[in-house]
C-alpha cells in the first residue's frame, strides 16, 4: 500500500498534470467559440444564396454570395493591369493604402488622447479648461468635418489621416479620463503617506489603474478609425478600400461593393484581436479576476 498522497504527480502517474488535465477543457473551449462565432454568418450567407436567383436578388440589385466570391478573388488575385475589370489585383494595394492611414491616425490619437485623457481624469483644474472643449466638439459627426478637411489639406492622405485621428481621439481621451476617475482613493493615499510625489502617483498608481479602461477607449476608437478611413477615401482621397467602394456603386459593381465591405469588416475585426491581445498581455493579472477564468 502507498503511503504516497495521491496528489504527488511523481508516484501517481495515473493522475494527469494540472496542466494536461487543461489541455482538453481549452481545445474544446476553442471550438465552441469558433463555432458559435461562424455559425451566424454561414447561416446567413446559406440563406442568401438559396433566395437568389439566376445569381442576385431584388431584381438584380443584390449580388449572390458565389457572385460576390467570384468579384473578390479577380479583385485580390487578377491581373492588374489588363482586361476591362479597373479593380483586378488590386486588393492588396488599396488594403495597405486604407491599413496605412487608419495607422498612422490611430497613432496620432494615442499619442494626444491618452495624456489628455488622463490629465482630465487626475487634474481638476485641466478638467475644468479641457474637458467643455472636448465634450462640445464630440457629437459632430466625422461626415461634418469632411469639408473642412477638404478645404484645409485639399485631395491629400493627411486629410484622411485627420478625419480618422479626430474620430479615435475622443473613445480614447473619454475613457482614458474616466479611468483615471475611478482610481480608488486609498491607493492613492497610500502612495502619497509613503512619500510619493504627485508625478510619481501618477505615473505608477493612475496610469496603470486606468489601463483597463484605456484598453476599451483604444478598440473603440480603432472602430471609428476604420468607420473614418471609408468616409474620407470616399471624398478625400483617390486610394484605398473607401475609394473602391465608393467608386464600384457609381459604375454598378455591387459585387465589389459586398466584397468590400466584407474585407473592412475582415480588417477591422483583425485589427480588433491585435488590441485584445496587447490587452491581455499588458494586464494579464485581471484574468485571474475574471468570472469568466
Amino acid at each position: 500500500m502507498s503511503v504516497v498522497p495521491a496528489h504527488n504527480r511523481a508516484v501517481n502517474p495515473q493522475r494527469p498534470a494540472p496542466a494536461e488535465r487543461s489541455i482538453v477543457p481549452s481545445i474544446w473551449r476553442g471550438v465552441r467559440t469558433a463555432l458559435l462565432a461562424i455559425g451566424l454568418p454561414v447561416a446567413v450567407i446559406a440563406l442568401w444564396q438559396c433566395a437568389g436567383s439566376g445569381g442576385s436578388l431584388f431584381g438584380g440589385v443584390l449580388p449572390t454570395p458565389d457572385r460576390v466570391w467570384t468579384a473578390w478573388y479577380k479583385w485580390a488575385f487578377g491581373q492588374s493591369g489588363l482586361g476591362l475589370n479597373p479593380y483586378s489585383g488590386t486588393w492588396v494595394s488599396n488594403v495597405l493604402f486604407s491599413a496605412q492611414r487608419v495607422a498612422q491616425g490611430f497613432a496620432v490619437a494615442i499619442v494626444v488622447g491618452i495624456p489628455v485623457g488622463i490629465l482630465i481624469g487626475w487634474n481638476r483644474l485641466a478638467a475644468g479648461a479641457l474637458d467643455p472643449t472636448v465634450q462640445v466638439l464630440r457629437p459632430i459627426p466625422i461626415t461634418a468635418w469632411l469639408p473642412f478637411s477638404i478645404a484645409l489639406f485639399g485631395i491629400q492622405d493627411i486629410g484622411s489621416v485627420f478625419l480618422i485621428a479626430l474620430g479615435a481621439f475622443y473613445p480614447i481621451v473619454v475613457n482614458a479620463s474616466q479611468g483615471a476617475r475611478d482610481v480608488e482613493r486609498n491607493l492613492v493615499r497610500a502612495a502619497l503617506m509613503m512619500g510619493a510625489r504627485r508625478m510619481t502617483v501618477l505615473r505608477r498608481v493612475v496610469l496603470p489603474a486606468s489601463l483597463p479602461s484605456i484598453f476599451t477607449g483604444l478598440r473603440v476608437g480603432l472602430g471609428i478609425g476604420w468607420t473614418a478611413v471609408i468616409v474620407s477615401e470616399m471624398v478625400a482621397v483617390k486610394s484605398g478600400l473607401g475609394y473602391v467602394l465608393w467608386d464600384a456603386y457609381y459604375v454598378g459593381r455591387m459585387d465589389v461593393v459586398i466584397a468590400d465591405m466584407v474585407s473592412i469588416g475582415a480588417l477591422g475585426f483583425l485589427s480588433d484581436r491585435l488590441i485584445l491581445a496587447l490587452e491581455s498581455w499588458v494586464l494579464g493579472w485581471r484574468r485571474l479576476q475574471s468570472f469568466q477564468n
